[in-house]
C-alpha cells in the first residue's frame, strides 16, 4: 500500500510523537547565535528517541525544539525500528506539513518498503546502526538544504526492484518522456546515482544555482515532495 493510499490516524499509539525539549544555551541572546537547523525528534521507543537527541543535543548547529513548536522545525526526524502502517501515517502526516522536510532513522528497510517510504516523501534515509552525531547531523543539514540522502546500497535496491515492476500505464496527468527535458534527466539521473548539488553541478559544467533551479523546477511541475520523491516518480513512470 502506498503512502498516498495511508488513511489512518494523523498519530497513532504504535508510533507516537516525541518532540525533545530545545537544546538552547544560556548566555547569549538568539539573534547573536549562527541561526541553527530545528529539528523535531519522532519516536516510538524512548530509547531510540534518546540516544538520537543526545547525538544532536551536543551539535551547536542544531536547536531541538519543544513539542509546541515541533509542526514548525525544518526538519523532522522518524526514528524506528521499521516501517508499518502506523510509521507510515506518521510520514504520510508529515508530508503534508510544508513547514518541514522528513528524514528516517530506521533499522531494517527492504527495497519495497524503501519505495514506500520515498512515495510518502520522506528526503533522507540513514541506517540506525550508521547513526552516530556526524551521520545524524550530516541528514539534518541535508534535509534543510533540500538534499536527499540515501545510502548507496539501499538506492541499488530500489532501482533494482523499481525495474523488476512491471511498468504500468502513466497516470491521468499524461506523463511521458518528454514530459522531462534532456537536461532535466540527465540531473535526474544523476541524482539517482547518489550525486548531490556540487557533483551534479562539476559533472554537468552547470553552477549549482542553475542545478537547484532546475532540479526544483522538476519537483513543483509534477508536484513532488522532494528530490529522492522525485527519482522514485521518474523510475515508476519511465521518465529516466
Amino acid at each position: 500500500m502506498s503512502c498516498a493510499q495511508e488513511n489512518g490516524p494523523a498519530m497513532s499509539a504504535g508510533t507516537s510523537r516525541v518532540p525533545v525539549q530545545s537544546g538552547a544555551t544560556h548566555g547569549a541572546s538568539r539573534s547573536d547565535r549562527p541561526r541553527r537547523v530545528t529539528v523535531a525528534v519522532y519516536a516510538a521507543d524512548p530509547v531510540l528517541r534518546v540516544g538520537v537527541v543526545q547525538q544532536l543535543r551536543q551539535r551547536p548547529e542544531v536547536d531541538l525544539l519543544a513539542e509546541a513548536d515541533a509542526e514548525q522545525a525544518q526538519a523532522s526526524l522518524v526514528v524506528v525500528d521499521n516501517v508499518d502502517d502506523d510509521v507510515a501515517a506518521l510520514l504520510h502526516q508529515l508530508r503534508h506539513n510544508t513547514a518541514t522536510r522528513t528524514g528516517l532513522v530506521v533499522g531494517t528497510l527492504g527495497s519495497g518498503t524503501l519505495q514506500r517510504v520515498v512515495e510518502c516523501g520522506v528526503a533522507a534515509v540513514l541506517r540506525r546502526s550508521e547513526a552516530d552525531q556526524d551521520q545524524l547531523l550530516h541528514l539534518v543539514l541535508a534535509i534543510a538544504n533540500g538534499e536527499g540522502v540515501l545510502p548507496g546500497d539501499l538506492l541499488g535496491k530500489l532501482l533494482t526492484h523499481v525495474g523488476s515492476l512491471q511498468r504500468s500505464a502513466l497516470d491521468p496527468r499524461g506523463l511521458s518522456l518528454s514530459t522531462l527535458t534532456t537536461r532535466e534527466a540527465d540531473m535526474l539521473r544523476l541524482v539517482s546515482e547518489g550525486l548531490d548539488t556540487a557533483e551534479i553541478a562539476r559533472k554537468t559544467s552547470y553552477s549549482e544555482r542553475t542545478v537547484k533551479n532546475v532540479l526544483h523546477e522538476i519537483i513543483t511541475r509534477l508536484q513532488l515532495r522532494n528530490r529522492a520523491h522525485a527519482v522514485g516518480y521518474a523510475l515508476r513512470n519511465g521518465l529516466i
